[in-house]
């Protein structure tokens, strides 16, 4: 992950989560940087799939009526 500059952020964190990664020997941070990085990606995704998701009902639709574009194309 390339994440420019780095400043401190102060988070409330469970106190036997953090005892328990650092019993681990995880670093902390880097773990919560990840987290949060995988919990904006999964957000993005979602909007995505709500904001498109009339573009992908008719898609799935014209291919249930008329097959995959191209189809007689396929190799396999």
């Amino acid at each position: 992950m390339s994440i420019e500059a780095s400043k401190p952020h102060y988070l409330t964190l469970s106190e036997a989560l953090v005892a328990e990664a650092q019993d681990l020997g995880l670093d902390v941070s880097d773990a919560a940087e990840k987290g949060l990085a995988r919990a904006i990606q999964a957000e993005k995704e979602r909007r995505w799939k709500i904001d498109n998701a009339e573009t992908i009902k008719a898609s799935n639709d014209y291919v249930a009526k008329h097959g995959l574009p191209l189809a007689k194309y396929r190799m396999f």
